[in-house]
């Protein structure tokens, strides 16, 4: 008799009749298993039957899974994974929409189970559902106007059925036809569309760019942002969810600058920078929903962190103290804090003079080098990032800018807080902590909506937390050996938003 660990009771459950209580041996072969059950009903031919779940799984239970199967659990007798692939591959192709509604309806629900899955794909199923895709839409076309709500059922269950089949990764997405992507890219971009084959559409098109650099290249050339900028501004929050994820896919995808010179490239990061798409996501979606789903605030991380991204490039470039532009910089920053109206004249006794006058100010700017600041600029991370900070709290929040100059520039010197110093640590604490660079993570759905607020929200966000910094320096009466302690504590106290929370950057609107 075998142990009580190999013995799982169960209820099975066949049409017409009553439940079966039986004992399953796990180590029976479940072929002989089926046939015992078939035997009990008087049913020939038990190849042809399998048992699944009777819950709203419907999941077939096979060698590989048998094992999970718990006392208690209700089984059904059903026709075999092969046998119901056969059946559907027909009725699918029946010349009655009635039939042929209810037959696609089944596939989209069996199609979960990826056992019934792989007997459809051996079927050359997925084939089979691109081109009632691809020309079917056309075929029905003529009959939408009197049975339209038919129609939407019956590409929706379509739809849903690839998907299905799709995310079993049995298929890879790069066989499919331009023709395909062009019909599916059509749905997205009508005007009015059922909702389910617009959320269906949007899902195939984020798995192609996903999966397949080269359908990436085909969706790019069908589909644009501001094409599904629209789906945003609607209330269904599922479909806001499928168009971030499509456009973060985009970008995700896009060909990087560094190795390649893309038009897409660059036109995606252009219109990621755009107050329309910001101010949407703003509006449509973080403040108008009551309640922000995990799925979308795993988006709205994602695409966080992808437009933060765009600010690698100058994270790692480093300075180049002989480049003219990038050390005007410098002199604009001096001449912004100090607003030197009159200097030395140009001439061969007033250099030394210049040169003094000139590092006096850039340690009253706190940079580490007084002579040459351009070399402050030659560490990466944080790079030419920090100079770009600078500048932008310098020329749009000129008042604090030069305030927090002139207040350093009359303490002494041991209280004095390094404004060049501090920016640069600033700046890299924040790649750091906003993960500049670095891919998204698959789990994470940590967003900022302050962020969504302000179109140069990095640079913005630097400005409060420099000032922040500059506030606790004076609070704490710090010195330059409290450095890395005032720094600290503005990381860990008041200096960042709390995940998930709107923080206005309202100084700044």
């Amino acid at each position: 008799m075998p142990p009580p660990a190999d013995i799982v009771k169960v209820a099975i459950e066949w049409p017409g009749a009553y439940p079966k209580l039986m004992e399953i041996d796990q180590k029976k072969p479940l072929s002989a298993i089926i046939k015992e059950v078939c035997d009990g009903w008087s049913l020939a031919n038990h190849e042809y039957f399998a048992l699944q779940h009777a819950d709203s799984s419907n999941f077939y239970i096979t060698e590989k899974n048998r094992n999970e199967i718990k006392n208690g659990t209700i089984l059904r007798l059903t026709t075999s994974p092969a046998q119901n692939a056969q059946q559907l591959h027909e009725r699918i192709q029946s010349s009655s929409m009635d039939a042929k509604l209810e037959a696609l309806k089944d596939l989209a629900s069996l199609s979960r189970d990826v056992t019934f899955a792989q007997e459809f794909i051996n079927l050359d199923g997925i084939s089979l559902l691109t081109q009632m895709v691809e020309s079917g839409t056309e075929r029905y076309q003529k009959l939408q106007k009197i049975m339209k709500p038919c129609f939407g059922d019956m590409l929706s269950f379509t739809l849903t059925a690839f998907v299905e089949l799709m995310d079993h990764g049995i298929v890879s997405w790069d066989t499919f036809s331009v023709a395909f992507i062009k019909k599916i890219a059509s749905f997205v971009n009508k005007s009015a569309i059922d909702i389910s084959i617009l959320q269906r559409s949007l899902a195939i098109l984020e798995s192609m760019v996903l999966n397949s650099h080269d359908l990436y290249q085909k969706v790019a050339q069908e589909i644009t942002i501001g094409q599904l900028i629209p789906h945003l501004q609607g209330s269904d929050q599922e479909i806001q969810t499928y168009t971030i994820a499509v456009i973060n896919a985009l970008f995700l995808k896009a060909p990087d600058e560094r190795r390649q010179v893309s038009c897409i490239s660059l036109e995606m990061a252009n219109i990621l920078a755009q107050k329309q798409l910001r101010s949407i996501i703003l509006t449509h979606v973080i403040r108008a929903q009551r309640a922000i789903n995990n799925e979308m605030a795993h988006q709205l991380y994602v695409l966080q962190v992808l437009t933060f991204n765009l600010l690698e490039d100058r994270m790692m470039t480093k300075m180049d103290p002989q480049d003219q532009a990038q050390r005007d910089i410098i002199f604009e920053l001096r001449r912004i804090a100090f607003d030197a109206e009159s200097e030395p004249n140009n001439s061969s006794g007033s250099m030394e003079k210049r040169k003094s006058m000139y590092t006096r100010d850039y340690k009253k700017l706190g940079f580490i080098n007084h002579v040459n600041p351009a070399m402050d600029f030659t560490q990466t991370p944080p790079g030419m990032l920090a100079l770009d900070n600078m500048l932008y709290f310098a020329k749009h929040h000129q008042d604090a800018y030069i305030r927090i100059v002139l207040e350093n520039s009359s303490r002494e010197d041991k209280h004095e807080c390094p404004f060049g110093r501090s920016s640069i640590e600033l700046t890299k604490m924040l790649c750091e902590i906003l993960k500049v660079g670095e891919l998204p993570s698959e789990t994470c759905n940590d967003f900022h909506p302050m962020f969504f607020t302000h179109d140069r929200s990095f640079e913005e966000f630097f400005c409060i937390c420099i000032q922040l910094l500059n506030k606790t320096w004076k609070e704490m009466r710090a010195t330059s050996e409290d450095f890395n302690k005032v720094m600290w504590i503005s990381d860990r106290g008041r200096g960042f938003p709390q995940q998930n929370q709107e923080n206005d950057l309202s100084f700044t609107q």
